[in-house]
């Protein structure tokens, strides 16, 4: 009587435990293949989830284009390098130098990288957006990815390394690349992919 108490719990728990497998082998959604860029914490390598952080600037032609291929399409845009100069003095300057030049925070205007990963601008924007080590905490509170592209587009523009390591160049502005020189200014009106920066 006993055996036969324990055998039927038995299979009544087996049985349950059986049904809610299945139920949520069934409720789980019906996933597509892995697309486009993942983007992973610079120090743990933990995924980035995109869509947290300040509003606005995930819907532009250009994040959409870097989140699915990496390329920044806001490199040399004269109107989107105005706006990155702007932003990069407001946010990243207090550290980083106001020429990028390094401070408290490392240099990012030549062809040394504290993390390697920062060479691409997938790298780099995953650092602003989720943060590294000491005082680079994530930026993704104040600034949205779009806005994060312009700074890394201005970041690119301030580097006074050589032309061959500058990997997010194409081979074209290789070849026309000049390091910049301190004092030289982007006109208010300058045209491009960027609207004005709204006050």
């Amino acid at each position: 009587m006993i055996r036969t108490t324990i055998k039927k719990r038995l299979a009544s728990l087996l049985g349950l435990a059986l049904a809610s497998t299945t139920t949520v082998a069934f409720a789980q959604p019906q996933g597509g293949p892995q697309t486009g860029i993942v983007f992973r914490n610079t120090v743990t390598g933990e995924q980035l989830d995109t869509a947290q952080g300040k509003e606005g600037g995930r819907d532009t032609p250009a994040v959409k284009a870097f989140f699915e291929t990496g390329r920044n399409l806001y490199i040399d845009d004269k109107a989107c390098l105005r706006n990155g100069e702007s932003l990069f003095a407001t946010s990243c300057s207090g550290c980083h130098g106001h020429l990028a030049e390094g401070k408290l925070g490392p240099g990012l205007n030549d062809n040394y990288w504290t993390y390697p990963a920062n060479t691409e601008d997938t790298g780099l924007f995953a650092t602003m957006f989720g943060g590294a080590n000491g005082m680079m905490g994530p930026h993704n509170d104040n600034l949205n990815p779009d806005e994060m592209l312009q700074i890394i587009a201005w970041i690119r523009h301030l580097y006074t390394g050589p032309a061959k390591d500058a990997i997010w160049l194409s081979d074209e502005q290789k070849k026309a690349y000049t390091p910049y020189k301190q004092g030289e200014v982007i006109p208010a009106d300058a045209k491009g992919q960027c609207k004005p920066l709204e006050n």
